[in-house]
């Protein structure tokens, strides 16, 4: 099995990549938590091509894709935006978003190889950080790779989600 993680830029090959996972993965990743009708509506308002070129383009963001054997298998988005857990006031802080594998390729290795390139990317960061909806198996892999689950919860974005921050310390 060849696993690589590439980053991903606003191509037609690329936007077509991102947009098959991102939606692939929102049913495997919300689809038993959200009501079918909550669903449908998140993803016709938020998986939306024009949304996700206008992200790709952002400077805030850096989008990397896992490969297995040639196929989309996950991705991550790395970002400045979103709402950081109160203990990260100060200092620099970059976001791990929209970390998933899609279920046919949930082994270790490809968790691994997209992980450990976020964290390569992340590491001129004093704080790494991670939100994520309550319960959600990633949430063990990342404790097991240095984060720390903050006290309290959020919401996750507009979804009736509740969630938990993760940070790491990038120096630590």
């Amino acid at each position: 099995m060849e696993i690589i993680t590439k980053f991903t830029v606003a191509t037609e090959q690329g936007v077509d990549v991102l947009m098959e996972l991102t939606q692939a993965l929102t049913v495997e990743k919300l689809g038993p938590l959200l009501a079918p009708d909550v669903l449908d509506n998140h993803m016709r308002q938020e998986l939306t091509k024009e949304k996700l070129v206008m992200e790709l383009n952002s400077m805030s963001n850096q989008w990397l894709v896992v490969y297995v054997d040639g196929r989309a298998a996950g991705y991550a988005r790395i970002t400045s935006k979103g709402q950081k857990p109160a203990s990260l006031q100060g200092g620099r802080s970059i976001r791990i978003a929209d970390f998933g594998i899609l279920a046919k390729y949930n082994t270790s290795a490809v968790y691994m190889a997209l992980l450990d390139k976020c964290l390569s990317v992340c590491r001129s960061y004093e704080n790494i950080w991670v939100q994520e909806y309550v319960d959600h198996p990633v949430l063990e892999l990342l404790e097991e790779h240095g984060f720390v689950q903050q006290e309290g919860s959020s919401v996750l974005g507009d979804l009736p989600l509740a969630s938990v921050f993760l940070v790491r310390r990038a120096l630590e």
